[in-house]
C-alpha cells in the first residue's frame, strides 16, 4: 500500500483509513476479521469515537496486538474537561492501550483554544502532557471553524467531509492543510453511501496527496473493492469525470450528508435518511427503501413537533423538517406507483 506522512505528526500511515462507525452493526467475530484483513493488507490508520457504540471495544478486541504497527484516532465530544477526560480513559480501555495516536474534539460548535473559559483545550493539553495522548486533533463540519482550527496553530489533524460533490471551497482547505502541515482526513468520501461509484470517489481523493480518506465498511466485499483500487489505483479519466459530473448534475443543491447532529428526534424519526429517502431510493435499493418497514418510518413525520432540533443542529444550516416534509410527499408517490 502506497505510504504518506500524516502532517506534522510525523507518522507514517497507508493512504487508505478506515473508518470504524459501521463496524458496530455487524456480529464481532465478523468485524475482527474484516479489521484483521485490513491491517493485514496494509491499513493502518483507524478512525473511531467513544460516541460510535462498541467500536472502540471491536477495535481493541480485533488489533491489540499489533498496537505499535497502527495508528489509532479517536474522539470525544467537547462537553466538560471532566468529561472530555473520562472519555479518554474509557478509549483507551476499550482500544486495549495506554495511548491514542491522535485524540480529536469531535465537532466542537466553537474552536477549543488554551486558556479558554472552557477548559477543554487545556484538558487536552494535559492529558497530552500525561502520555496519554500524542497529538491533539478537530473534527469538524463548518468549514469556517475547520479553517479557523487550522489556521490557528492548534492542531495536528483535521477530519472533515470531503467527496466529489464538496464544492471549491471546500476543496480549499486541502491546499491550507497541506500549507500548515496539518494531517488531513477526509470522512464521508461516499456522503454517507449517496454516491455509489466508489471507483470515481476513489480516484478524486487519490490526486490530493496530502488526504487519507478514512472509508466506512462492515462488508468485506466493501473492504476488497477498497485494496483492488489501493492496490491497482484507477486514474481520473474521461469516464470516471463524466460519472462524477452526473452525480453533482443529480445532486447538487441541498441535501442530507446524513451526520446525525440532528438525533435523538423526539418523534423517533430517522432524519438522516428519511432526509434523503428519495435519493436512496433511485440510488440504492429500491425494494428495501419501499418496504413496510421505511414507510412505517415515513409516517413518522406526521408526528414532527417542529421542536427545532434538528434545524438548530444541521451543521450544513438545512431547514429539516421542511425537507423531511418534501421528501415524505415524493416517497408516498413512489409508494403509490409501485
Amino acid at each position: 500500500m502506497q505510504q504518506t506522512t500524516f502532517g506534522r505528526t510525523g507518522l507514517t500511515v497507508g493512504r487508505t483509513g478506515f473508518g470504524c462507525i459501521p463496524i458496530q452493526r455487524i456480529p464481532y467475530e465478523e468485524s475482527a476479521a474484516l479489521l484483521q484483513r485490513a491491517y493485514e493488507n496494509g491499513v493502518t490508520l483507524y478512525d473511531t469515537a467513544n460516541l460510535y457504540g462498541t467500536s472502540e471495544e471491536r477495535l481493541g478486541i480485533a488489533l491489540h496486538h499489533v498496537r505499535d504497527k497502527i495508528v489509532l484516532c479517536t474522539k470525544s465530544l467537547p462537553l466538560s474537561p471532566d468529561k472530555i477526560m473520562a472519555n479518554i480513559e474509557n478509549s483507551l480501555r476499550m482500544l486495549q492501550t495506554d495511548y491514542l495516536d491522535v485524540f480529536q474534539f469531535h465537532n466542537p460548535s466553537v474552536v477549543p483554544r488554551p486558556g479558554a473559559e472552557d477548559g477543554l483545550y487545556d484538558c487536552a493539553l494535559k492529558a497530552k502532557e500525561q502520555g496519554k495522548i500524542r497529538h491533539i486533533g478537530i473534527s469538524e463540519h463548518s468549514k469556517d471553524r475547520a479553517r479557523e482550527a487550522v489556521l490557528s496553530g492548534l492542531y495536528d489533524t483535521l477530519q472533515y467531509p470531503l467527496s466529489y460533490l464538496s464544492t471549491e471551497d471546500e476543496l480549499s482547505l486541502i491546499d491550507l492543510c497541506r500549507q500548515h502541515n496539518v494531517g488531513l482526513l477526509a470522512m464521508k468520501g461516499l456522503c454517507g453511501g449517496l454516491l455509489t461509484n466508489a471507483k470515481a470517489a476513489f480516484a478524486f481523493l487519490r490526486q490530493y496527496d496530502n488526504v487519507i480518506p478514512i472509508w466506512g465498511m462492515q462488508k468485506m466485499s466493501e473492504l476488497n473493492e477498497f485494496l483492488l483500487y489501493e492496490n491497482e489505483p484507477p486514474l481520473l479519466d474521461d469516464i470516471l469525470r463524466g460519472s462524477i459530473e452526473a452525480d453533482r448534475a443529480e445532486l447538487s443543491g441541498s441535501f442530507c450528508r446524513s451526520c446525525g447532529y440532528c438525533l435523538p428526534c423526539p418523534a423517533n424519526i430517522p432524519i438522516p435518511n428519511a432526509a434523503r429517502i428519495i435519493f436512496l431510493v433511485q440510488r440504492s435499493s429500491k425494494e428495501y427503501w419501499l418496504s413496510p418497514e421505511w414507510q412505517k418510518n415515513m409516517r413518522l413525520i406526521d408526528g414532527c413537533t417542529n421542536c427545532g432540533h434538528c434545524k438548530q443542529h444541521c451543521p450544513y444550516g438545512l431547514d429539516t423538517p421542511a425537507l423531511l416534509k418534501s421528501q415524505q410527499e415524493e416517497y408516498f408517490k413512489l409508494v403509490a406507483a409501485g
